[in-house]
């Protein structure tokens, strides 16, 4: 311990400027071009910077603010970081949709969300058996309806009337969202001034009845899970609040009313620190536009967020891996300050979700709370050099992007225009590229899958591919909600049903043993994310054992792995060899020699620019598989 000196610890240590940063920087790089080596450009389009110093926040004013204070950015809870863990429970038999959530309030879910599936629940005895043994005021209590919100709210105020409960007891929401039903479905149901009809007698019996309920949904999720960038997602679902805004006060609504009868449902995806400044960016900007409608109280500009992990990102290989993605996407959002959060079962993506999934996905959650105590601090991101410019770097794109949708009119023409859509399909088309080429990784799908797994019996063909129609009554073209694993996973797909055998891929390995070792790691996860028979030679010391021992295993694939410099020799004798036998591939791009290899008949190079989704189908159609 250095000796008592009366100064405080960081006083021992001399400040550094950012001029000496950047210097070593440059020495370590050695000449190398600093802002493509260290400067990471965002799918969104802003830059991120290789570190970020007090010097990053000098300018930001909403700093300053405490939690739950205007603009909201640090949260709307003053000391700590409390969240419902919810679970969400698909009703289509009421009896088993009741015991559910009671076995999951029993195992530490705070709110429970009811999808209530079209003519599910037909009668008041019905949603009395829902609802039975619910502590309605002890939880909250959710319904997602999209045709049918009227009818839930007559039940649940019949049912409150019996159990002599007062609707000022209850918190929950309705969330009924007839804008994103336009979004998914391209029509309205049932038409477009009827849905603003009743989201405006919605509010109204919020009023009188449950003046602590949210009636109306800003489902920002669907843009995620069709492929938007966080900003894309932020933008459109402010664009789609403000529309509520806009049309509900024409309607003579107060926005004190409106404001908080919204709850913004959002998705949380892999993106760890993007993630955690995407609530704080959306809080800080729906307060500045909710502020422009003359609140009388800054009250009404709090913003109720809840998060649901992304499907976007989600496996049916592998897919043990996807409780990890779950994972760290619920701390992002946790970090972030989410008012409630359903981490959806691993398992989601292709079958009925069963108990062990259920429990996991709500444990990871109550492991979040009570063993890492993410819970105890009140935006614990705060004052992090790295999230707040994040944050603002976010809250200034998503600013521009929702200036422009309101310029064309505001949500609702935007999308009938066909603006949204295109935005958003650029941005998946980029994403969709990254995952073929693997700059973006699914481990277990396009990277690093496990070569022996096979699709399990139990799982529902039908659940797994996404499906897109523009309906005949269309007054615009629906998003398509899809996963950035389904390209792979019909590529495998299509080789499990492939006349019941698996394409044999033989690694001959011969020369240099790092490169040799380096050429067939890369092409045995190339290949296997086909799910293709992963063979490796042994390295003989001469090409004829190599290739003997190649025929030998009767492939239909042979990947040469071996380094540049012996390329030139061993090529030409293998592939005379193998000629009319197997599809003779090369790993790796020997640049000299890629014209010379043409000339004779060799095609297939495979390397790390490869686009190997494109590659690995046109090898599907090589052998046969239609």
């Amino acid at each position: 311990m250095p000796e008592e000196t009366g100064k405080k610890l960081f006083e021992e240590f001399p400040p550094v400027a950012i001029e000496s940063w950047e210097t070593k920087i440059k020495q370590d790089l050695k000449g190398e071009d600093y802002f493509k080596k260290l400067i990471w450009e965002t799918i969104e389009g802003f830059k991120i910077k290789p570190y970020y110093t007090s010097e990053d926040l000098s300018d930001l004013e909403y700093l300053n603010a405490f939690p739950d204070e205007f603009p909201f950015i640090r949260g709307n809870r003053k000391a700590k970081n409390h969240w419902e863990i919810q679970q969400d429970i698909r009703v289509e038999n009421v009896e088993r949709a009741n015991e559910k959530a009671q076995r999951a309030i029993s195992r530490g879910a705070t709110s429970i969300a009811f999808e209530i599936i079209p003519d599910s629940i037909t009668t008041q005895d019905d949603f009395s058996l829902l609802l039975n043994n619910i502590p309605l005021e002890d939880i909250r209590v959710n319904f997602q309806t999209e045709t049918e919100p009227v009818k839930t709210l007559a039940f649940l105020k019949t049912e409150l009337e019996t159990r002599k409960i007062s609707g000022k007891n209850l918190t929950g929401s309705l969330e009924y969202d007839p804008l994103s039903y336009l979004a998914t479905t391209g029509s309205f149901y049932p038409s477009e001034e009827e849905v603003f009809l009743i989201s405006k007698e919605l509010l109204e019996n919020r009023k009188k009845y449950l003046p602590n309920y949210r009636m109306l949904a800003v489902n920002g999720k669907h843009y995620h899970n069709a492929g938007a960038s966080t900003v894309q997602e932020i933008a459109v679902s402010l664009a789609l609040g403000n529309e509520y805004l806009s049309r509900l006060t024409e309607m003579g609504l107060s926005i004190e009313n409106i404001g908080p009868a919204i709850q913004f449902n959002l998705a949380v995806g892999s993106n760890y620190f993007m993630e955690i400044a995407k609530p704080r960016a959306i809080r800080m900007l729906w307060a500045k536009i909710t502020e422009a409608y003359g609140l009388l109280s800054h009250e009404s500009s709090k913003i109720y967020i809840h998060s649901t992990t992304s499907d976007w990102n989600k496996t049916i290989y592998d897919p043990y891996v996807n409780m990890l993605r779950h994972t760290t996407e619920s701390m992002s959002s946790v970090i972030g300050g989410t008012d409630s959060l359903t981490v959806k079962p691993f398992d989601s993506t292709f079958r009925n979700s069963d108990r062990f999934s259920e429990r996991i996905a709500r444990n990871t959650q109550l492991i979040l709370k009570e063993e890492a105590y993410f819970d105890k601090v009140a935006d614990p991101g705060a004052g992090s050099y790295y999230i707040e410019s994040l944050t603002d770097s976010i809250a200034a794109e998503v600013w521009k992007l929702f200036l422009t949708i309101e310029d064309k009119g505001g949500f609702i023409e935007a999308f009938k225009a066909g603006f949204i859509q295109k935005e958003i399909e650029e941005t998946a088309a980029k994403k969709d590229k990254q995952i073929a080429i693997c700059t973006k990784t699914l481990i277990g799908t396009n990277q690093f899958p496990d070569f022996n797994e096979t699709i399990k019996p139990n799982i529902d063909l039908n659940r797994i591919k996404s499906k897109y129609s523009i309906p005949k009554n269309a007054v615009a073209r629906p998003l398509k909600l899809y996963r950035g694993a389904e390209e792979f996973e019909k590529i495998r797909l299509k080789t499990e049903e492939f006349a019941g055998k698996k394409p044999v891929v033989y690694l001959l390995t011969y020369g240099n043993l790092a490169r040799r070792k380096a050429c067939s790691t890369f092409s045995s996860n190339f290949f296997a994310c086909a799910g293709f028979n992963i063979i490796e030679g042994q390295g003989f010391p001469t090409v004829n054992e190599c290739v003997r021992d190649c025929l030998d295993h009767n492939p239909e694939i042979v990947v040469i792995c071996s380094s540049d410099e012996e390329y030139q020799q061993i090529v030409p004798v293998i592939y005379s060899s193998l000629k009319g036998k197997a599809i003779t591939v090369i790993a790796g791009f020997p640049v000299k020699l890629v014209d010379e290899f043409k000339k004779v008949g060799l095609k297939y190079f495979i390397h790390k620019k490869s686009n190997v989704l494109e590659t690995l189908k046109d090898f599907q159609k090589e052998l046969g598989m239609k």
